[in-house]
Parts: C-alpha cells; structure tokens; sequence
C-alpha cells in the first residue's frame, strides 16, 4: 500500500548537517557488549535493549537514558523507533517522517502514546516513546481471538475517547488497527505509530492519498473519491468486529477479493452477537462515509452505554478470559488491580508548528 505524503514542509536538505553520533559497543559483563546510541541534539546516551517490533520502515527497541556512573535499573525504560535514513531518500519520505513527529510529539492525552522525544545521527532517526508492556491488542487477539462484550466496552470506550480527541484537533489517523492500539501495565489501551498520520488543514478538505491496512481500510479510500475523519470511524468498525467476532469483517485469503468485499459492504455477523453490538457495528460500517457517527456520537451509543463495563481489567485477561458477576469481574490470581484508574485531564495541543532545517533535524518555531 502508498503511504502518507506530507506537505507544507521545507527541504529536508537544506542546512547544516548535525554532529556525528554513530552508536558505540561497550563491554559489559558476562562478555556481551552493550550498545550505546549517543544524542548529540540533547547532550545524552542511551542504552538500547530488547527488541519490540518491527513495521514498515522502523524497528523499535526497549531504550534507557544512561548516565556515567549511575545505576539504569533506575531509570524509566522508553520504547525507541528507530528508522534508517536509507530509506528517507525521497522527500516526501523525509516530510512523511516529519510529519509523524510533529504530530506525534503535540499529542497529550490518556489514551494516546506518550511522546518523549527524537533525536538523529549520520544512520538513523530516533523517537523515543512511552513503553507499553503488554504490547498490543494484536497480540491479545492472537491469543485470545473474540473477547467478551464488557472487556470490548472497556477497550472501545478508551479508543473513541482518543479518537474524539485527535479529531477535535483535527488529526486522522488513517492506520487505525489492533497492532496499533497497544496496552500499558494498568491495561489501558493507547493510540501510537502516527505513520500515516495527517492533519485537516481546513474544513471540509478530503484528503486523496491512498493509504492504509488492507483489512481496516475504508471503501472512499479505495474509490481514490477524498477521504476525512469518517475513515477512522470505519476502521473503528473493523477493530470492533474484530474484538467481538475473533476475526476482520472483510479478510479473505485474497487481497483483490477483500478489497471488493469491502467496496461491496459485504460482511456477515455472526448470530451470537448481540442486537446492539450488530447494529454500531452497521453504523460505523456504512459505506456512504457521511452517513457514520462521529466518535462523540459513538460513545453514546447504546451497545456502550447500557451493557456493563468494567472500569479496570486484570493483566490475566492477557490469556484468559475475565469472570463477570451481577455487574462486576472477579480478580482471579495476584495480578489484579486494588483501585479504579483516576481520570487524567487531557491537554490542548500547544500553539507550535515544525520546521525542517537539516536532513531530517526539526525545531521549533512559535507562530
């Protein structure tokens, strides 16, 4: 699939090159050497540990900011995207990554990622971000398959929280998936990769690039007829189906096959699902994108708003599914929880724009 174009951006070639920060191997004990990655923009090292993941252009690695002489055990350990300049060749490669951390790094909410920083040498762009232990919903559908409908409520209310957010701050997503939508310690969910990311310059602009996961991706933007914020909503669709049915709404062993089930709308729900469920899952699958509640009419609906919905989850439920009883789960094992989660107040997004002023090196520039 394309991916995103940026615009709006300057040459990512002009100016002055950064300082050189190749990353060093220090010897460490038991014989196996360390890798050491230097900031040479914030005056810091970092340890780079276990790999996370890959997609796309990036490979993410567990980072720790190491000081001389002080102990990292101590230290918050952050989710490092690593991307190779090698392949920001093109501009609109260099204003996609661009556009990505400026997006990225203005989101200031509960259910979003949290940005932590970048920083670039001579090989490789670095963005640091919040750690989220329990790894995605991806994984979680992997071993799990359909979840419970009070378990759905409590991811699908977090996201539709994110999402109105995004929206009112005139951002679409447009990649919107399980592997996207990760888990930290306390099992809330978060929004993260902003890849595909774009902001809605002006209301009303339909955005033409055609972009997306296969089996998320919204029948408009297979049309090439402009998209907006409504392509969020459909892949909201999808994810819910997905959560309660075990499978994608759409997938079929054949790319063209499932492109044209969805330009059809051709999905079937399985009969155990209940009445509600059924029908947001008609709502948000419409193909006519106008005719899809927002996120602020979704979180009203009334397959949210009427069935239970825990306000905490066990991390056992990772594995195996959760005991619900007269409107409450049992906390089965150790690994349970003792208070709700307290509400976060979320953040307008600050009144700055990037600016690209070398390679790939960004500023900040105060209107």
């Amino acid at each position: 699939m394309s991916t995103a174009i940026s615009r709006g951006h300057k040459d990512p070639m002009s100016g002055p090159k950064p300082s050189s920060s190749m990353s060093n191997l220090a010897p460490v004990s038991r014989g196996i050497p360390e890798e050491i990655i230097i900031d040479n923009m914030n005056k810091k090292q970092y340890l780079k540990g276990k790999f996370l993941g890959k997609g796309g252009f990036a490979k993410c690695f567990e980072m720790t900011e190491k000081d001389p002489g002080t102990d990292t055990k101590n230290k918050e350990v952050l989710a490092g995207k690593i991307v190779p300049k090698s392949l920001l060749v093109k501009d609109h490669q260099k204003a996609k990554m661009a556009m990505e951390i400026d997006i990225q790094r203005q989101m200031r909410h509960r259910h979003v990622v949290d940005f932590r920083g970048y920083f670039e040498d001579d090989t490789n762009v670095y963005i640091l971000l919040e750690l989220c232990r329990r790894r995605s919903l991806m994984e979680l559908h992997k071993r799990r398959k359909d979840l419970t409908e009070p378990e759905v409520r409590y991811y699908m209310r977090q996201l539709l929280d994110a999402v109105v957010y995004l929206h009112t701050n005139k951002v679409i997503h447009r990649d919107l998936k399980l592997g996207n939508l990760f888990l930290n310690d306390l099992m809330e969910l978060k929004i993260g990769d902003f890849g595909l990311a774009t902001r809605v310059d002006f209301d009303g602009e339909r955005k033409k690039t055609l972009c997306g996961t296969p089996n998320y991706i919204a029948p408009e933007v297979l049309g090439k007829k402009g998209h907006s914020y409504e392509v969020d909503m459909w892949s909201l669709g999808c994810i819910l189906f997905t959560l309660l049915c075990g499978k994608p709404p759409f997938e079929t062993s054949s790319l063209s096959e499932t492109y044209k089930r969805i330009k059809r709308g051709e999905y079937y729900v399985p009969s155990h699902i209940t009445k509600n469920a059924k029908i947001m899952i008609d709502k948000l699958l419409v193909q006519d994108p106008n005719l899809r509640p927002t996120a602020q009419q979704s979180l009203n609906d009334p397959f949210l708003t009427t069935g239970y919905c825990p306000t905490r989850l066990p991390i056992s439920c990772l594995t195996t599914a959760p005991y619900f009883k007269q409107e409450r789960f049992s906390m089965i094992g150790t690994d349970t929880h003792t208070q709700d989660l307290s509400p976060l107040q979320e953040a307008p997004l600050p009144p700055v724009r990037l600016v690209i002023s070398t390679f790939i090196h960004i500023q900040l520039s105060v209107p």
